[in-house]
């Protein structure tokens, strides 16, 4: 098996996936205390989910996280857990920190891998000719 790719027991895969979102009205909320915190409940709920923390990176008006996707989760489904569990905690442990809503509801999502666009595109193609 190429290196960097994951075995289940009936699929092999590659999925890496880096979000970014932010507290509401991008509000610098996520330090000292907080962001130590907010960094345990992402690896919580990443270990629950059964998804790898590549990189993850909490600045004080955004958050980076950069995991090793499952192929049984969508990526709306894992960014929904991640937002919803660690608002919940937080604003339990830290109050309302001035906002409505821990997160905003939008967030940025990108996939990459180890092979371009061009790559998959020029091996179908050549598919088609067999």
């Amino acid at each position: 098996m190429p290196r960097g790719y994951s075995r289940e027991r009936t699929t092999i895969h590659n999925l890496h996936y880096h979000f970014i979102w932010c507290p509401k009205y991008r509000k610098a909320v996520l330090t000292d205390e907080v962001a130590n915190r907010l960094d345990a409940l992402i690896h919580d709920k990443a270990d629950e989910l059964g998804v790898d923390i590549l990189s993850l990176a909490i600045q004080p008006d955004h958050v980076h996280l950069f995991i090793e996707g499952n192929p049984k989760l969508a990526p709306n489904k894992i960014i929904q857990q991640v937002k919803g569990y660690s608002s919940r905690v937080l604003r339990d442990e830290f109050g309302s920190m001035g906002l409505p809503s821990m997160w905003t509801r939008s967030y940025f999502v990108s996939s990459a891998g180890v092979v371009s666009d061009d790559v998959i595109e020029e091996y179908i193609e050549a598919q088609t000719g067999q």
